[in-house]
């Protein structure tokens, strides 16, 4: 199966690269790159080598492909999208382009209208473990958010039991490898080191895509409050879920929900972020605090791994009829 990667030197576009060398379905036919092109792909990063190591970045495809997974700013995504599905390509988007069903609320969230709003409807959004049936018969997935991927799965099984929840409210901490590789002052490495930020505390882009699973599955409109904060390290993300909701026990529940799951694991203790880094596994460990009265959920995601890439990969998989699981059997350096 042959696949373009648009945006192919970014984090996300490396780290696909660095997941499908080895995916025995799949044959990388085109990287597409504005800043390098015109590069050999090692000449930009060393550790590749090999057959994928002298394709040369390009600003256009040069090759046929079947796929594309699209690692582009936001509004790249957009103008690129409707034009690929028109070449009949299949197309897997990492952006947030294509994740929120309301294009009123593009405006707000992400600083431009929304030019393609019949396409909104025709996106999957790509979470296998709550649309794995819908991501089969797709041609356009919107790729989660990585914050969203780390709550929707800390709370899906209430959800997907219908326990009726007050309120939720979330404190999520992200490796600094989620802003993205271009250079900001803040990220720089002596104003980063050691220090720790919370931002848009009052507007962030993911929580209307939160919200709009969390309607979608549960059919109303559920109070959220979602605090994301920057750690001084690479990459990893561990989220903390206060759910305020009728009492359960929920240990059985979570299990029972993801006992069939290949990359949603139950912890028997708080996990660590070490755990899942270089994969696509998610931890989960869920606690009813009988002080407060309510559930704690904790989990961790790997954000450029289950939160971005080796997650199109998993949506890859099941869109092409593929083994869900197939390339994506990692492990990961420790310590």
């Amino acid at each position: 199966m042959k696949v373009a990667i648009y945006g192919a030197t970014g984090y996300t576009g490396v780290e696909l690269l660095r997941l499908l060398q080895n995916h025995p379905k799949v044959k990388v036919s085109a990287l597409i790159s504005q800043s390098q092109a015109g590069k050999r792909l090692r000449d930009v990063f060393p550790f590749f080598y090999g057959e994928l190591g002298n394709l040369t970045l390009t600003e256009e495809p040069k090759e046929d492909y079947e796929v594309a997974f699209l690692c582009l700013p936001h509004e790249g995504s957009l103008e690129l999208v409707p034009k690929l599905l028109e070449e009949g390509k299949k197309v897997i988007d990492l952006s947030g382009a294509y994740r929120l069903k309301d294009p009123s609320l593009y405006p707000h969230y992400y600083s431009f209208e929304h030019k393609h709003p019949e396409l909104l409807e025709k996106a999957v959004y790509g979470l296998p473990e709550i649309y794995r049936e819908r991501i089969k018969g797709a041609s356009l997935i919107a790729n989660p958010g990585c914050y969203p991927t780390s709550v929707l799965l800390a709370i899906y099984p209430l959800l997907k039991e219908g326990i009726k929840i007050e309120k939720i409210v979330i404190t999520s901490l992200s490796g600094v490898s989620g802003a993205g590789r271009k250079p900001v002052q803040h990220f720089h490495f002596p104003e980063m080191f050691g220090d720790f930020f919370a931002y848009s505390l009052e507007k962030h882009r993911h929580v209307p895509e939160m919200e709009g699973v969390i309607k979608d599955l549960y059919g109303i409109n559920v109070p959220l409050r979602f605090s994301p904060i920057v750690v001084p390290t690479s990459r990893g993300m561990l989220s903390s879920v206060s759910v305020f909701c009728e009492k359960i026990e929920p240990r059985e529940l979570y299990m029972e929900t993801y006992r069939e799951e290949p990359f949603v694991k139950v912890a028997s203790e708080p996990p660590h972020t070490k755990w899942v880094v270089g994969t696509n596994l998610c931890f989960v460990y869920p606690l009813w605090d009988h002080r407060v009265g309510c559930l704690q959920v904790v989990s961790v995601i790997d954000n450029l791994g289950k939160g971005a890439s080796s997650q199109a990969i998993q949506n890859f998989n099941l869109m092409m009829g593929f083994e869900e699981t197939i390339g994506l059997n990692l492990s990961l350096n420790f310590p």
